[in-house]
């Protein structure tokens, strides 16, 4: 019997993916390791490999295809002494439906990290609303429209504590307003209309969830960080020619500083759950990257045990592939603070948004001459404003200022992240 070829679950979220070129055509021989086709899921396009040896005999599922069911059937292999005619006898053996969760969408910890299967809403495929039999009762009671409460159960589905959440009409439509009437567009050939990634879908409908429903608050600090240049000027001086050479960044020093700060302060490496909250045994920080197709952060794993030239070699290499749409899952998931730096756009401080399920963001501005007060006397400092964005359900004021001072302290005499 044919081998049946499999749309793989690439990451922990994915239920479906968007199948968008085949590397092999029928009649083409494959070895197992052989690049069959990509696929793309929420945030990269990712080369699925051949596990078995043969012949391909039918693509199923043609690309581009969008959509396409984790497990579901997309193509047919032919083994060794098979010919077509074992196409015609082919009855699948493989349920075309996506593989059920082996446990619900839950956070589940281990010793080194995290990973958090993120719901998205709970409106599913030709609107319906997945919501449980408590909620339904709730929001009638309410008057509440399910249609417009993000749910944070298993797979989107509305439970009791999205409802009780919600206002009573508040995401209504208006009375005498046409709810479904599309906004009105400028006239024809006036604009350029880009379509939306998958990823950018994605990102959009995370970072609502994240600023309608995580209660964000902010905390600034102005670090001085002229001893931080000239250390980074003798480094890079010092280093060697050739493929050993190395060139630390300022975004660097920074994510070093956060790791020092998180070991010092553990209790900022937190995330909030209904029945607890979960603090990371391991020092794993995310690193904002722009991409064409939106934000992505991918993970320094054990930051704080690592050198700055170690932190930025993999840093370099993490946002290529990140440009690339390469970045494995393991690459982006799991972290429990993100750091998102600006400063090379000379933009002098922001506030970022907090990125789910993680409990802090640190925004980073642009390093530059200022005035400032030092033993009385007025003089020139270059400063760096640093913005920390935190859910205040898990992280509380004092713990959030407790961080950034032990931050403010190490990049402000780098020195100590050699200890």
């Amino acid at each position: 019997m044919p081998i049946e070829i499999l749309m793989p679950a690439l990451s922990p979220t994915m239920t479906h993916g968007n199948l968008t070129k085949w590397k092999k055509a029928e009649g083409d021989t494959v070895k197992a390791g052989d690049v069959l086709c990509d696929i793309e899921t929420d945030k990269a396009t990712m080369e699925v490999e051949a596990a078995d040896e043969g012949v391909m005999g039918k693509i199923i599922v043609p690309a581009p295809t969008e959509g396409v069911a984790v497990n579901a059937v997309i193509a047919l292999l032919l083994e060794e002494g098979e010919d077509a005619s074992a196409l015609k006898a082919y009855a699948p053996k493989t349920a075309q439906t996506p593989a059920a969760p082996a446990a619900p969408a839950a956070p589940v910890a281990t010793a080194a990290k995290l990973i958090h299967v993120v719901p998205l809403s709970g409106t599913q495929g030709g609107g319906r609303v997945s919501a449980s039999p408590l909620a339904k009762r709730i929001a009638k009671a309410k008057g509440i429209d399910l249609g417009t409460v993000p749910g944070s159960g298993p797979h989107g589905r509305i439970v009791k504590r999205d409802v009780e959440q919600a206002k009573p009409g508040a995401a209504a439509p208006r009375a005498g307003k046409a709810a479904s009437s599309p906004a009105a567009l400028p006239a024809s050939g006036s604009y350029t209309a880009v379509p939306h990634s998958t990823m950018r879908k994605i990102i959009a409908s995370r970072l609502q969830e994240s600023k309608q429903t995580v209660p964000h608050f902010y905390l600034t600090v102005d670090c001085r960080i002229d001893k931080l240049l000239q250390m980074r000027e003798a480094i890079n001086a010092a280093s060697p020619k050739g493929d050993d050479g190395y060139k630390i960044s300022v975004n660097d020093f920074v994510i070093k500083a956060v790791a020092k700060a998180l070991v010092e302060v553990p209790e900022a490496n937190a995330q909030w759950t209904d029945e607890a909250i979960l603090l990371f045994n391991a020092v794993d920080v995310s690193v904002a990257v722009a991409t064409p197709n939106g934000l992505i952060t991918p993970v320094v794993r054990y930051a704080d045990t690592k050198g700055l030239s170690a932190i930025s070699a993999e840093v370099k290499a993490l946002a290529a592939r990140a440009r690339d749409g390469k970045l494995m899952p393991e690459e982006y998931t799991g972290a429990g603070f993100t750091i998102s730096n600006l400063g090379m756009y000379g933009v002098k401080d922001f506030a970022a948004i907090i990125n789910p399920p993680q409990s802090c963001i640190l925004a980073v501005g642009a390093g530059e001459a200022r005035p400032i007060v030092v033993d009385g006397q007025l003089a020139v400092g270059t400063v760096m404003s640093c913005t920390l964005s935190v859910d205040h359900r898990s992280v509380d004021g004092a713990v959030g200022a407790q961080f950034l001072a032990a931050f403010k302290r190490i990049i402000e005499e780098p020195a100590l992240l050699a200890l």
